[in-house]
């Protein structure tokens, strides 16, 4: 056998080398090659094929060990230097909502059947009340609250319980996420 792969790059590999996939997050052991296709027994206990090309041997290497006083001084350096990265929010996770609350009658409580209209009415909008004073009290900018189309009672007496709020404004939610049943709320904190 060549000491180099049929492409001239890279050791042979042999039954029981350790590979890695080039183009992917797969390792594992060499099993079997035949005719320049090579199984590689996976990791996670799956047999795969792969071109000897597109297959690198890794060596046993040692994991680096690092002592807790490194650590620890790492951790003290880091925290000296006030450099904290911030997640960034992906653009979908910057436009999605804080906060959802669903207001159907069947989510709020198990007996809604035995309830009169105007009790279910005034279950949602105490319900509603509460989320965004807890919104407020949390610095959430975001809440949307699910109430459904109906006949668009609902929807009407949470824009005057809204409107109730200074620094409260809101909107029609995503149309493609909740069609017509919801509102998007915004709070404008004070400092």
């Amino acid at each position: 056998m060549s000491k180099y792969n049929s492409d001239g790059k890279g050791p042979t590999l042999r039954p029981g080398d350790r590979a890695e996939a080039i183009d992917d997050l797969i390792t594992g052991t060499v099993t079997r090659i035949e005719g320049g296709v090579v199984t590689l027994l996976t990791d996670d206990g799956f047999p795969m094929n792969f071109e000897m090309r597109e297959l690198v041997r890794i060596s046993g290497e040692t994991p680096i060990e690092i002592s807790n006083s490194e650590i620890s001084r790492l951790k003290d350096e880091e925290a000296r230097s006030g450099k904290r990265r911030k997640p960034v929010p992906r653009p979908k996770e910057r436009n999605a909502p804080q906060m959802e609350v669903d207001l159907h009658i069947e989510k709020l409580s198990q007996g809604y059947k035995r309830l009169e209209t105007f009790e279910i009415l005034e279950l949602q909008l105490e319900t509603a009340k509460r989320q965004l004073e807890f919104a407020i009290r949390k610095r959430i900018q975001k809440v949307v609250f699910i109430h459904g189309v109906g006949e668009g009672i609902l929807k009407e007496e949470l824009k005057y319980l809204f409107n109730r709020y200074e620094g409260v404004r809101f909107y029609d939610a995503d149309y493609q996420k909740y069609g017509m049943g919801a509102t998007e709320v915004y709070i404008t904190q004070q400092a």
